[in-house]
């Protein structure tokens, strides 16, 4: 479904090029758990990001559906992650004027998912909390708006980035085993440092300095 083929993202910091990302061949098939892990400032979230059509790869390719994201433009590719991605990141952003509710519809304009989103804020354990605003609910519950949001529209994949960085290790695992429950059919790329979080993955995938040492 989504494969990078030798794809490397490559900075440029004072005239010299640093590899975030360096000749990484992998895939993610329909409906799996692929865990990305390694320490920080391995490049694991640099490879998130050439997964989902976040970057475009400096070099080699990446693939959605056999449909190279290198060579698509840059609305094509935001069309793709509205329909088909969804996406959780290491702290919770949240729109804080609106309702926990609110917050999980701002990802898909183009629904009407008022009753999914329902479903997911009972859920998740948010139903008494779905119309407070994001400063009136605890770190925990703020990750699981997102973590509905990300699920919204039921989409092909998701992407989490740290999502339990910021989190205890008990509301970590909560959000993580949530994520999983709820995905359906999707597939799940999660990001991380910690393998702990990885206990229901079908398969890791370990960086280190950008290169896959073991997986792919």
């Amino acid at each position: 479904m989504i494969e990078s083929q030798n794809a490397s993202l490559v900075y440029t910091d004072h005239g010299k090029q640093l590899y975030a990302c360096r000749d990484v061949t992998m895939r993610v098939n329909p409906g799996e758990f692929v865990g990305i892990l390694g320490p920080s400032g391995s490049g694991k979230s640099s490879l998130l990001y050439l997964l989902s059509g976040l970057k475009v790869p400096s070099s080699g390719e990446t693939l959605y559906e056999g449909v190279s994201l290198s060579r698509t433009p840059d609305a094509v590719r935001a069309a793709i992650r509205l329909r088909d991605f969804g996406f959780v990141f290491q702290y919770p952003y949240l729109l804080g004027y609106l309702s926990a509710m609110e917050n999980v519809l701002v990802a898909r304009p183009d629904l009407d998912g008022h009753e999914q989103a329902r479903s997911l804020l009972v859920n998740l354990g948010m139903e008494s909390k779905m119309h407070r605003l994001p400063h009136e609910l605890s770190g925990g519950e703020r990750q699981r708006v997102c973590v509905a949001r990300s699920l919204l529209g039921s989409p092909r994949v998701i992407f989490a980035d740290e999502p339990t960085a910021s989190l205890d290790h008990e509301n970590g695992i909560q959000v993580v085993a949530l994520l999983n429950r709820y995905r359906g059919e999707g597939a799940l790329v999660m990001v991380t440092h910690d393998p702990s979080m990885l206990t229901a993955a079908d398969r890791i995938v370990r960086l280190e300095d950008g290169v896959v040492a073991e997986g792919s």
